[in-house]
């Protein structure tokens, strides 16, 4: 019997999981591991949505209208390998960061 290579063995074992039903309720989590995410681009996604929530936070209690920029600076600064409408929409029908995807999700006219 031929052994698997972990790597292949541990891909396989990714896309399972990724079409199972329960996934559907992450969308966001499916996100990382279909596109291939690492864990420092994980967090780095993490960080740029915290980082964007409390300048939008800010941008609110000053009274700003227009919050375009946090869209640009979010697209500009989301690793590569993520699409920009899916990651948002993805997170925010998990429930991260929901008042910020929810903003963000009407500077795209979703």
């Amino acid at each position: 019997m031929e052994r698997a290579d972990p790597d292949t063995r541990l891909h396989f074992h990714l896309q399972l999981l990724l079409q199972v039903k329960e996934m559907k309720q992450y969308p966001f989590t499916k996100m990382v591991i279909h596109y291939g995410l690492t864990e420092e681009e994980y967090r780095q996604t993490l960080r740029l949505f915290e980082e964007l929530e409390d300048t939008y936070e800010q941008d609110l209690e000053n009274g700003l209208i227009d919050h375009s920029l946090l869209l640009i600076h979010f697209a500009g600064m989301l690793s590569y390998k993520m699409p920009v409408e899916r990651t948002i929409i993805a997170m925010y029908e998990e429930n991260i960061y929901p008042l910020l995807t929810n903003k963000l999700l009407q500077l795209l006219k979703i």
